[in-house]
């Protein structure tokens, strides 16, 4: 009983000093909740057949990630523990030498960890249940749910998966500070506070030579991921430039922490300027474990910035797509001419009697299956594509095809392009609302907004490459692609349209007929009733023998891409917000540590006349020191790592970056900023103690 009150006594105490730990606790447990949660909000969802699986898969892998995130937070409480265990070094020494036992000071310990375990659920699930709602309006809307039923839901299962997760890191906690007071020796805990580490790194030339060193091995990273994607042909090949930047990075804040004090004490004037000379004895004092803690911390906010950027740059620019590249409701494919290039189509896994029944357009295949699709159309179009083994990617290049084949070993040379008539892209482009052309008799041009393909179609028409269609030499119009699609999609997949005179084209090398049009009908579940209806008739025996249509839908890319922006959005939020709250957390805890260890050393500035102003002064640049040297070289990193996610996501645009950038540094600004507020605050109230 005496132990569980000295326990309760302890917890008051720490509270206000280490607001932080609780604070992270709390918050942890919260965004634990909130995440794991969305499996009941969406249950109750009135949502399509398919965006429900959509949602079902989302859950699975935001488990997988919450296993996870549950070995992230881990570490942080582990990592908190051992500095408060720190913090009371002195404490525990004066309970030994007044005979308390080891075993009574971890039951002590075992009694803290219990109830503060319990405090941060409590009172971090009551938080989580609060925001879990407004998470669920949130999912709601995304999936374009049906918000009149909007209910209270509190996650039973969420809520037992959290108290099993935290309760097994508590217990690892427990076993921790056990195993760390049994191997305590009373001097050290009586004499830990008034050590400093020593600083091993004096020699200014090898600090030099290492800094310059490091930062030749992160550039050259820098270079492959940002201007040497093509070297990264195999997902392993990522591997070499990510040891170089973790090294590098560890050894760029190795050899900084060991010359900044040599270069600062240069400038005399600056460092006896205040107390600038004893904000930087401070920083050295610590430099074996700064150096260490930076790095990862430097690192995490690395993956953080790259994280949420990213995923909400996919999010904004698919949401934005959806209108842009999907103007129309419907659109349907019918490849024809099939028995011209038998062994091509073979190998899609169609039948005989498809290839050889290819001839008829898409109205009238649907005709072939009894059913009339411009019925329920209010207006639509028909267009069609070409092809021709005489005109590959190969004749569009020209004499240019080598120098491209060696920049970009990997592409398909051999492809048959695809040829639109003038007059059949003007009809698509008018329909859709985009930009309309035209051309003279022997001029040819090519739409694209695949951004990588525009590159290299853009040397061949800078280079004004002719081409020989159908015994007519075309030459490009303009030197670069147009802007354009014919395909709807969710993502910029159009690698290249060869536009050419309507008198250029031979009609028996039609290849796919295309019927774009809008419904009569803008009811979602008369839509879906269509849609469902059409894809009965492959079921029909007629489906032997010719091939149905392919259909793409607004409705289903809609769906499509709201699912996919829903996964990648929550779990780079959920990954990044731990990330985040980790990074800023470890250095909140670490900071007040050392400000308790320094207490004596601020009380002895009191003494000797500095006023109260210069010593906060002190204090902040001291903590924004530690603060802001991970941010800084997180964010060098973050340039290039950005860029070469760019160069992965580009099929899904990169036209919304500035703003997803907005966005995540309003995350660091807030998490990552409101962390450093409260840690000086903090690190006030400590120094100012018995004062």
């Amino acid at each position: 009983m005496m132990l569980c009150k000295l326990s309760l006594k302890n917890i008051k105490k720490s509270i206000k000093d280490y607001a932080i730990y609780f604070f992270t606790l709390i918050l942890g447990v919260a965004i634990f909740y909130v995440f794991n949660a969305l499996e009941s909000q969406t249950v109750l969802m009135d949502v399509s057949s398919s965006t429900k699986e959509i949602i079902k898969l989302m859950m699975t892998m935001l488990s997988s990630v919450s296993i996870f995130v549950s070995f992230i937070l881990g570490f942080l409480i582990i990592y908190a523990s051992r500095f408060l265990m720190k913090r009371r070094n002195k404490e525990f020494g004066i309970y030994l030498t007044l005979g308390m036992s080891k075993r009574k000071i971890s039951m002590i310990l075992f009694f803290e960890t219990l109830f503060i375990g319990f405090l941060s659920l409590i009172v971090g699930l009551g938080l989580g249940v609060i925001l879990s709602q407004f998470m669920s309006l949130f999912v709601a809307n995304m999936f374009e749910a049906d918000l009149t039923k909007f209910a209270f839901v509190f996650s039973s299962s969420a809520c037992t998966k959290t108290i099993i997760y935290f309760s097994i890191m508590y217990l690892i906690v427990m076993i921790f500070n056990t195993f760390s007071i049994s191997k305590c020796k009373l001097i050290d805990l009586l004499q830990g506070a008034k050590k400093s580490e020593t600083i091993k790194l004096k020699n200014p030339i090898l600090c030099i030579l290492i800094f310059i060193i490091s930062c030749i091995i992160l550039g050259r990273a820098y270079y492959i991921v940002a201007f040497d994607t093509l070297s990264l042909q195999y997902a392993k090949d990522i591997i070499k430039p990510i040891l170089m930047g973790v090294v590098s990075t560890f050894f760029i804040f190795w050899s900084f922490s060991g010359l900044i004090l040599r270069i600062t004490q240069s400038s005399k004037k600056f460092y006896y300027k205040g107390l600038n000379s004893f904000t930087l004895r401070q920083f050295s004092s610590k430099i074996n474990t700064t150096v260490f803690s930076t790095t990862i911390i430097c690192l995490m906010l690395f993956v953080t910035i790259c994280l949420l950027s990213s995923c909400l740059t996919i999010k904004n620019s698919m949401n934005a797509n959806i209108k842009e590249l999907a103007p129309v409701d419907v659109m349907f494919t019918t490849t024809m001419n099939m028995d011209k290039y038998y062994d091509n189509f073979r190998s899609y896994g169609w039948n005989d009697n498809q290839i050889k029944n290819s001839h008829y357009t898409t109205k009238e295949m649907f005709s072939l299956f009894d059913f009339d699709i411009t019925k329920y159309l209010r207006d639509y179009i028909e267009v069609n594509t070409y092809a021709t083994p005489d005109l590959t990617m190969n004749h569009t290049l020209g004499s240019k095809l080598n120098q491209i084949r060696t920049s970009f070993p990997f592409l398909q040379y051999d492809t048959m392009e695809s040829i639109m008539k003038i007059s059949d892209y003007n009809k698509v482009a008018r329909f859709y609302g985009n930009e309309e052309y035209s051309l003279n008799s022997n001029e040819y041009m090519i739409v694209a907004d695949f951004k990588s393909m525009i590159e290299v179609r853009n040397i061949a028409l800078e280079n004004h490459e002719t081409i020989n269609l159908f015994g007519h030499t075309l030459k490009p119009k303009y030197d670069s692609c147009q802007d354009g699609f014919v395909e709807m999609s969710s993502n910029h997949i159009n690698t290249g349209i060869i536009i050419v005179p309507d008198n250029v084209i031979d009609e028996d090398y039609l290849i796919q007929n295309h019927l774009i049009g809008n419904y009569k009908t803008q009811d979602k579940n008369e839509i879906t009733e269509i849609e469902n209806n059409i894809n009965t008739l492959a079921k029909d025996p007629k489906s032997k023998e010719y091939l149905l249509p392919s259909g793409t839908t607004k409705l289903s890319i809609k769906e499509a891409t709201v699912g996919l922006t829903a996964m990648v959005t929550f779990i780079g939020l959920y990954l990044g917000i731990i990330f985040l709250i980790s990074s800023a957390a470890i250095l909140g805890l670490k900071e007040l540590s050392e400000s308790s260890d320094n207490k004596e050393r601020f009380r002895m500035l009191r003494k000797i006349g500095t006023d109260e102003k210069m010593i906060n002064k002190a204090l902040f640049r001291q903590i924004g020191i530690f603060f802001m040297l991970p941010l800084i070289l997180a964010l060098i990193h973050s340039v290039f790592g950005i860029k070469f996610a760019m160069v992965i996501l580009e099929v899904f645009g990169d036209e919304q970056l500035l703003l997803s950038i907005i966005m995540t540094s309003v995350f660091i600004v807030f998490i990552y900023g409101g962390y450093f507020l409260i840690t000086y605050y903090c690190s006030k109230n400590i120094i100012k103690e018995r004062y």
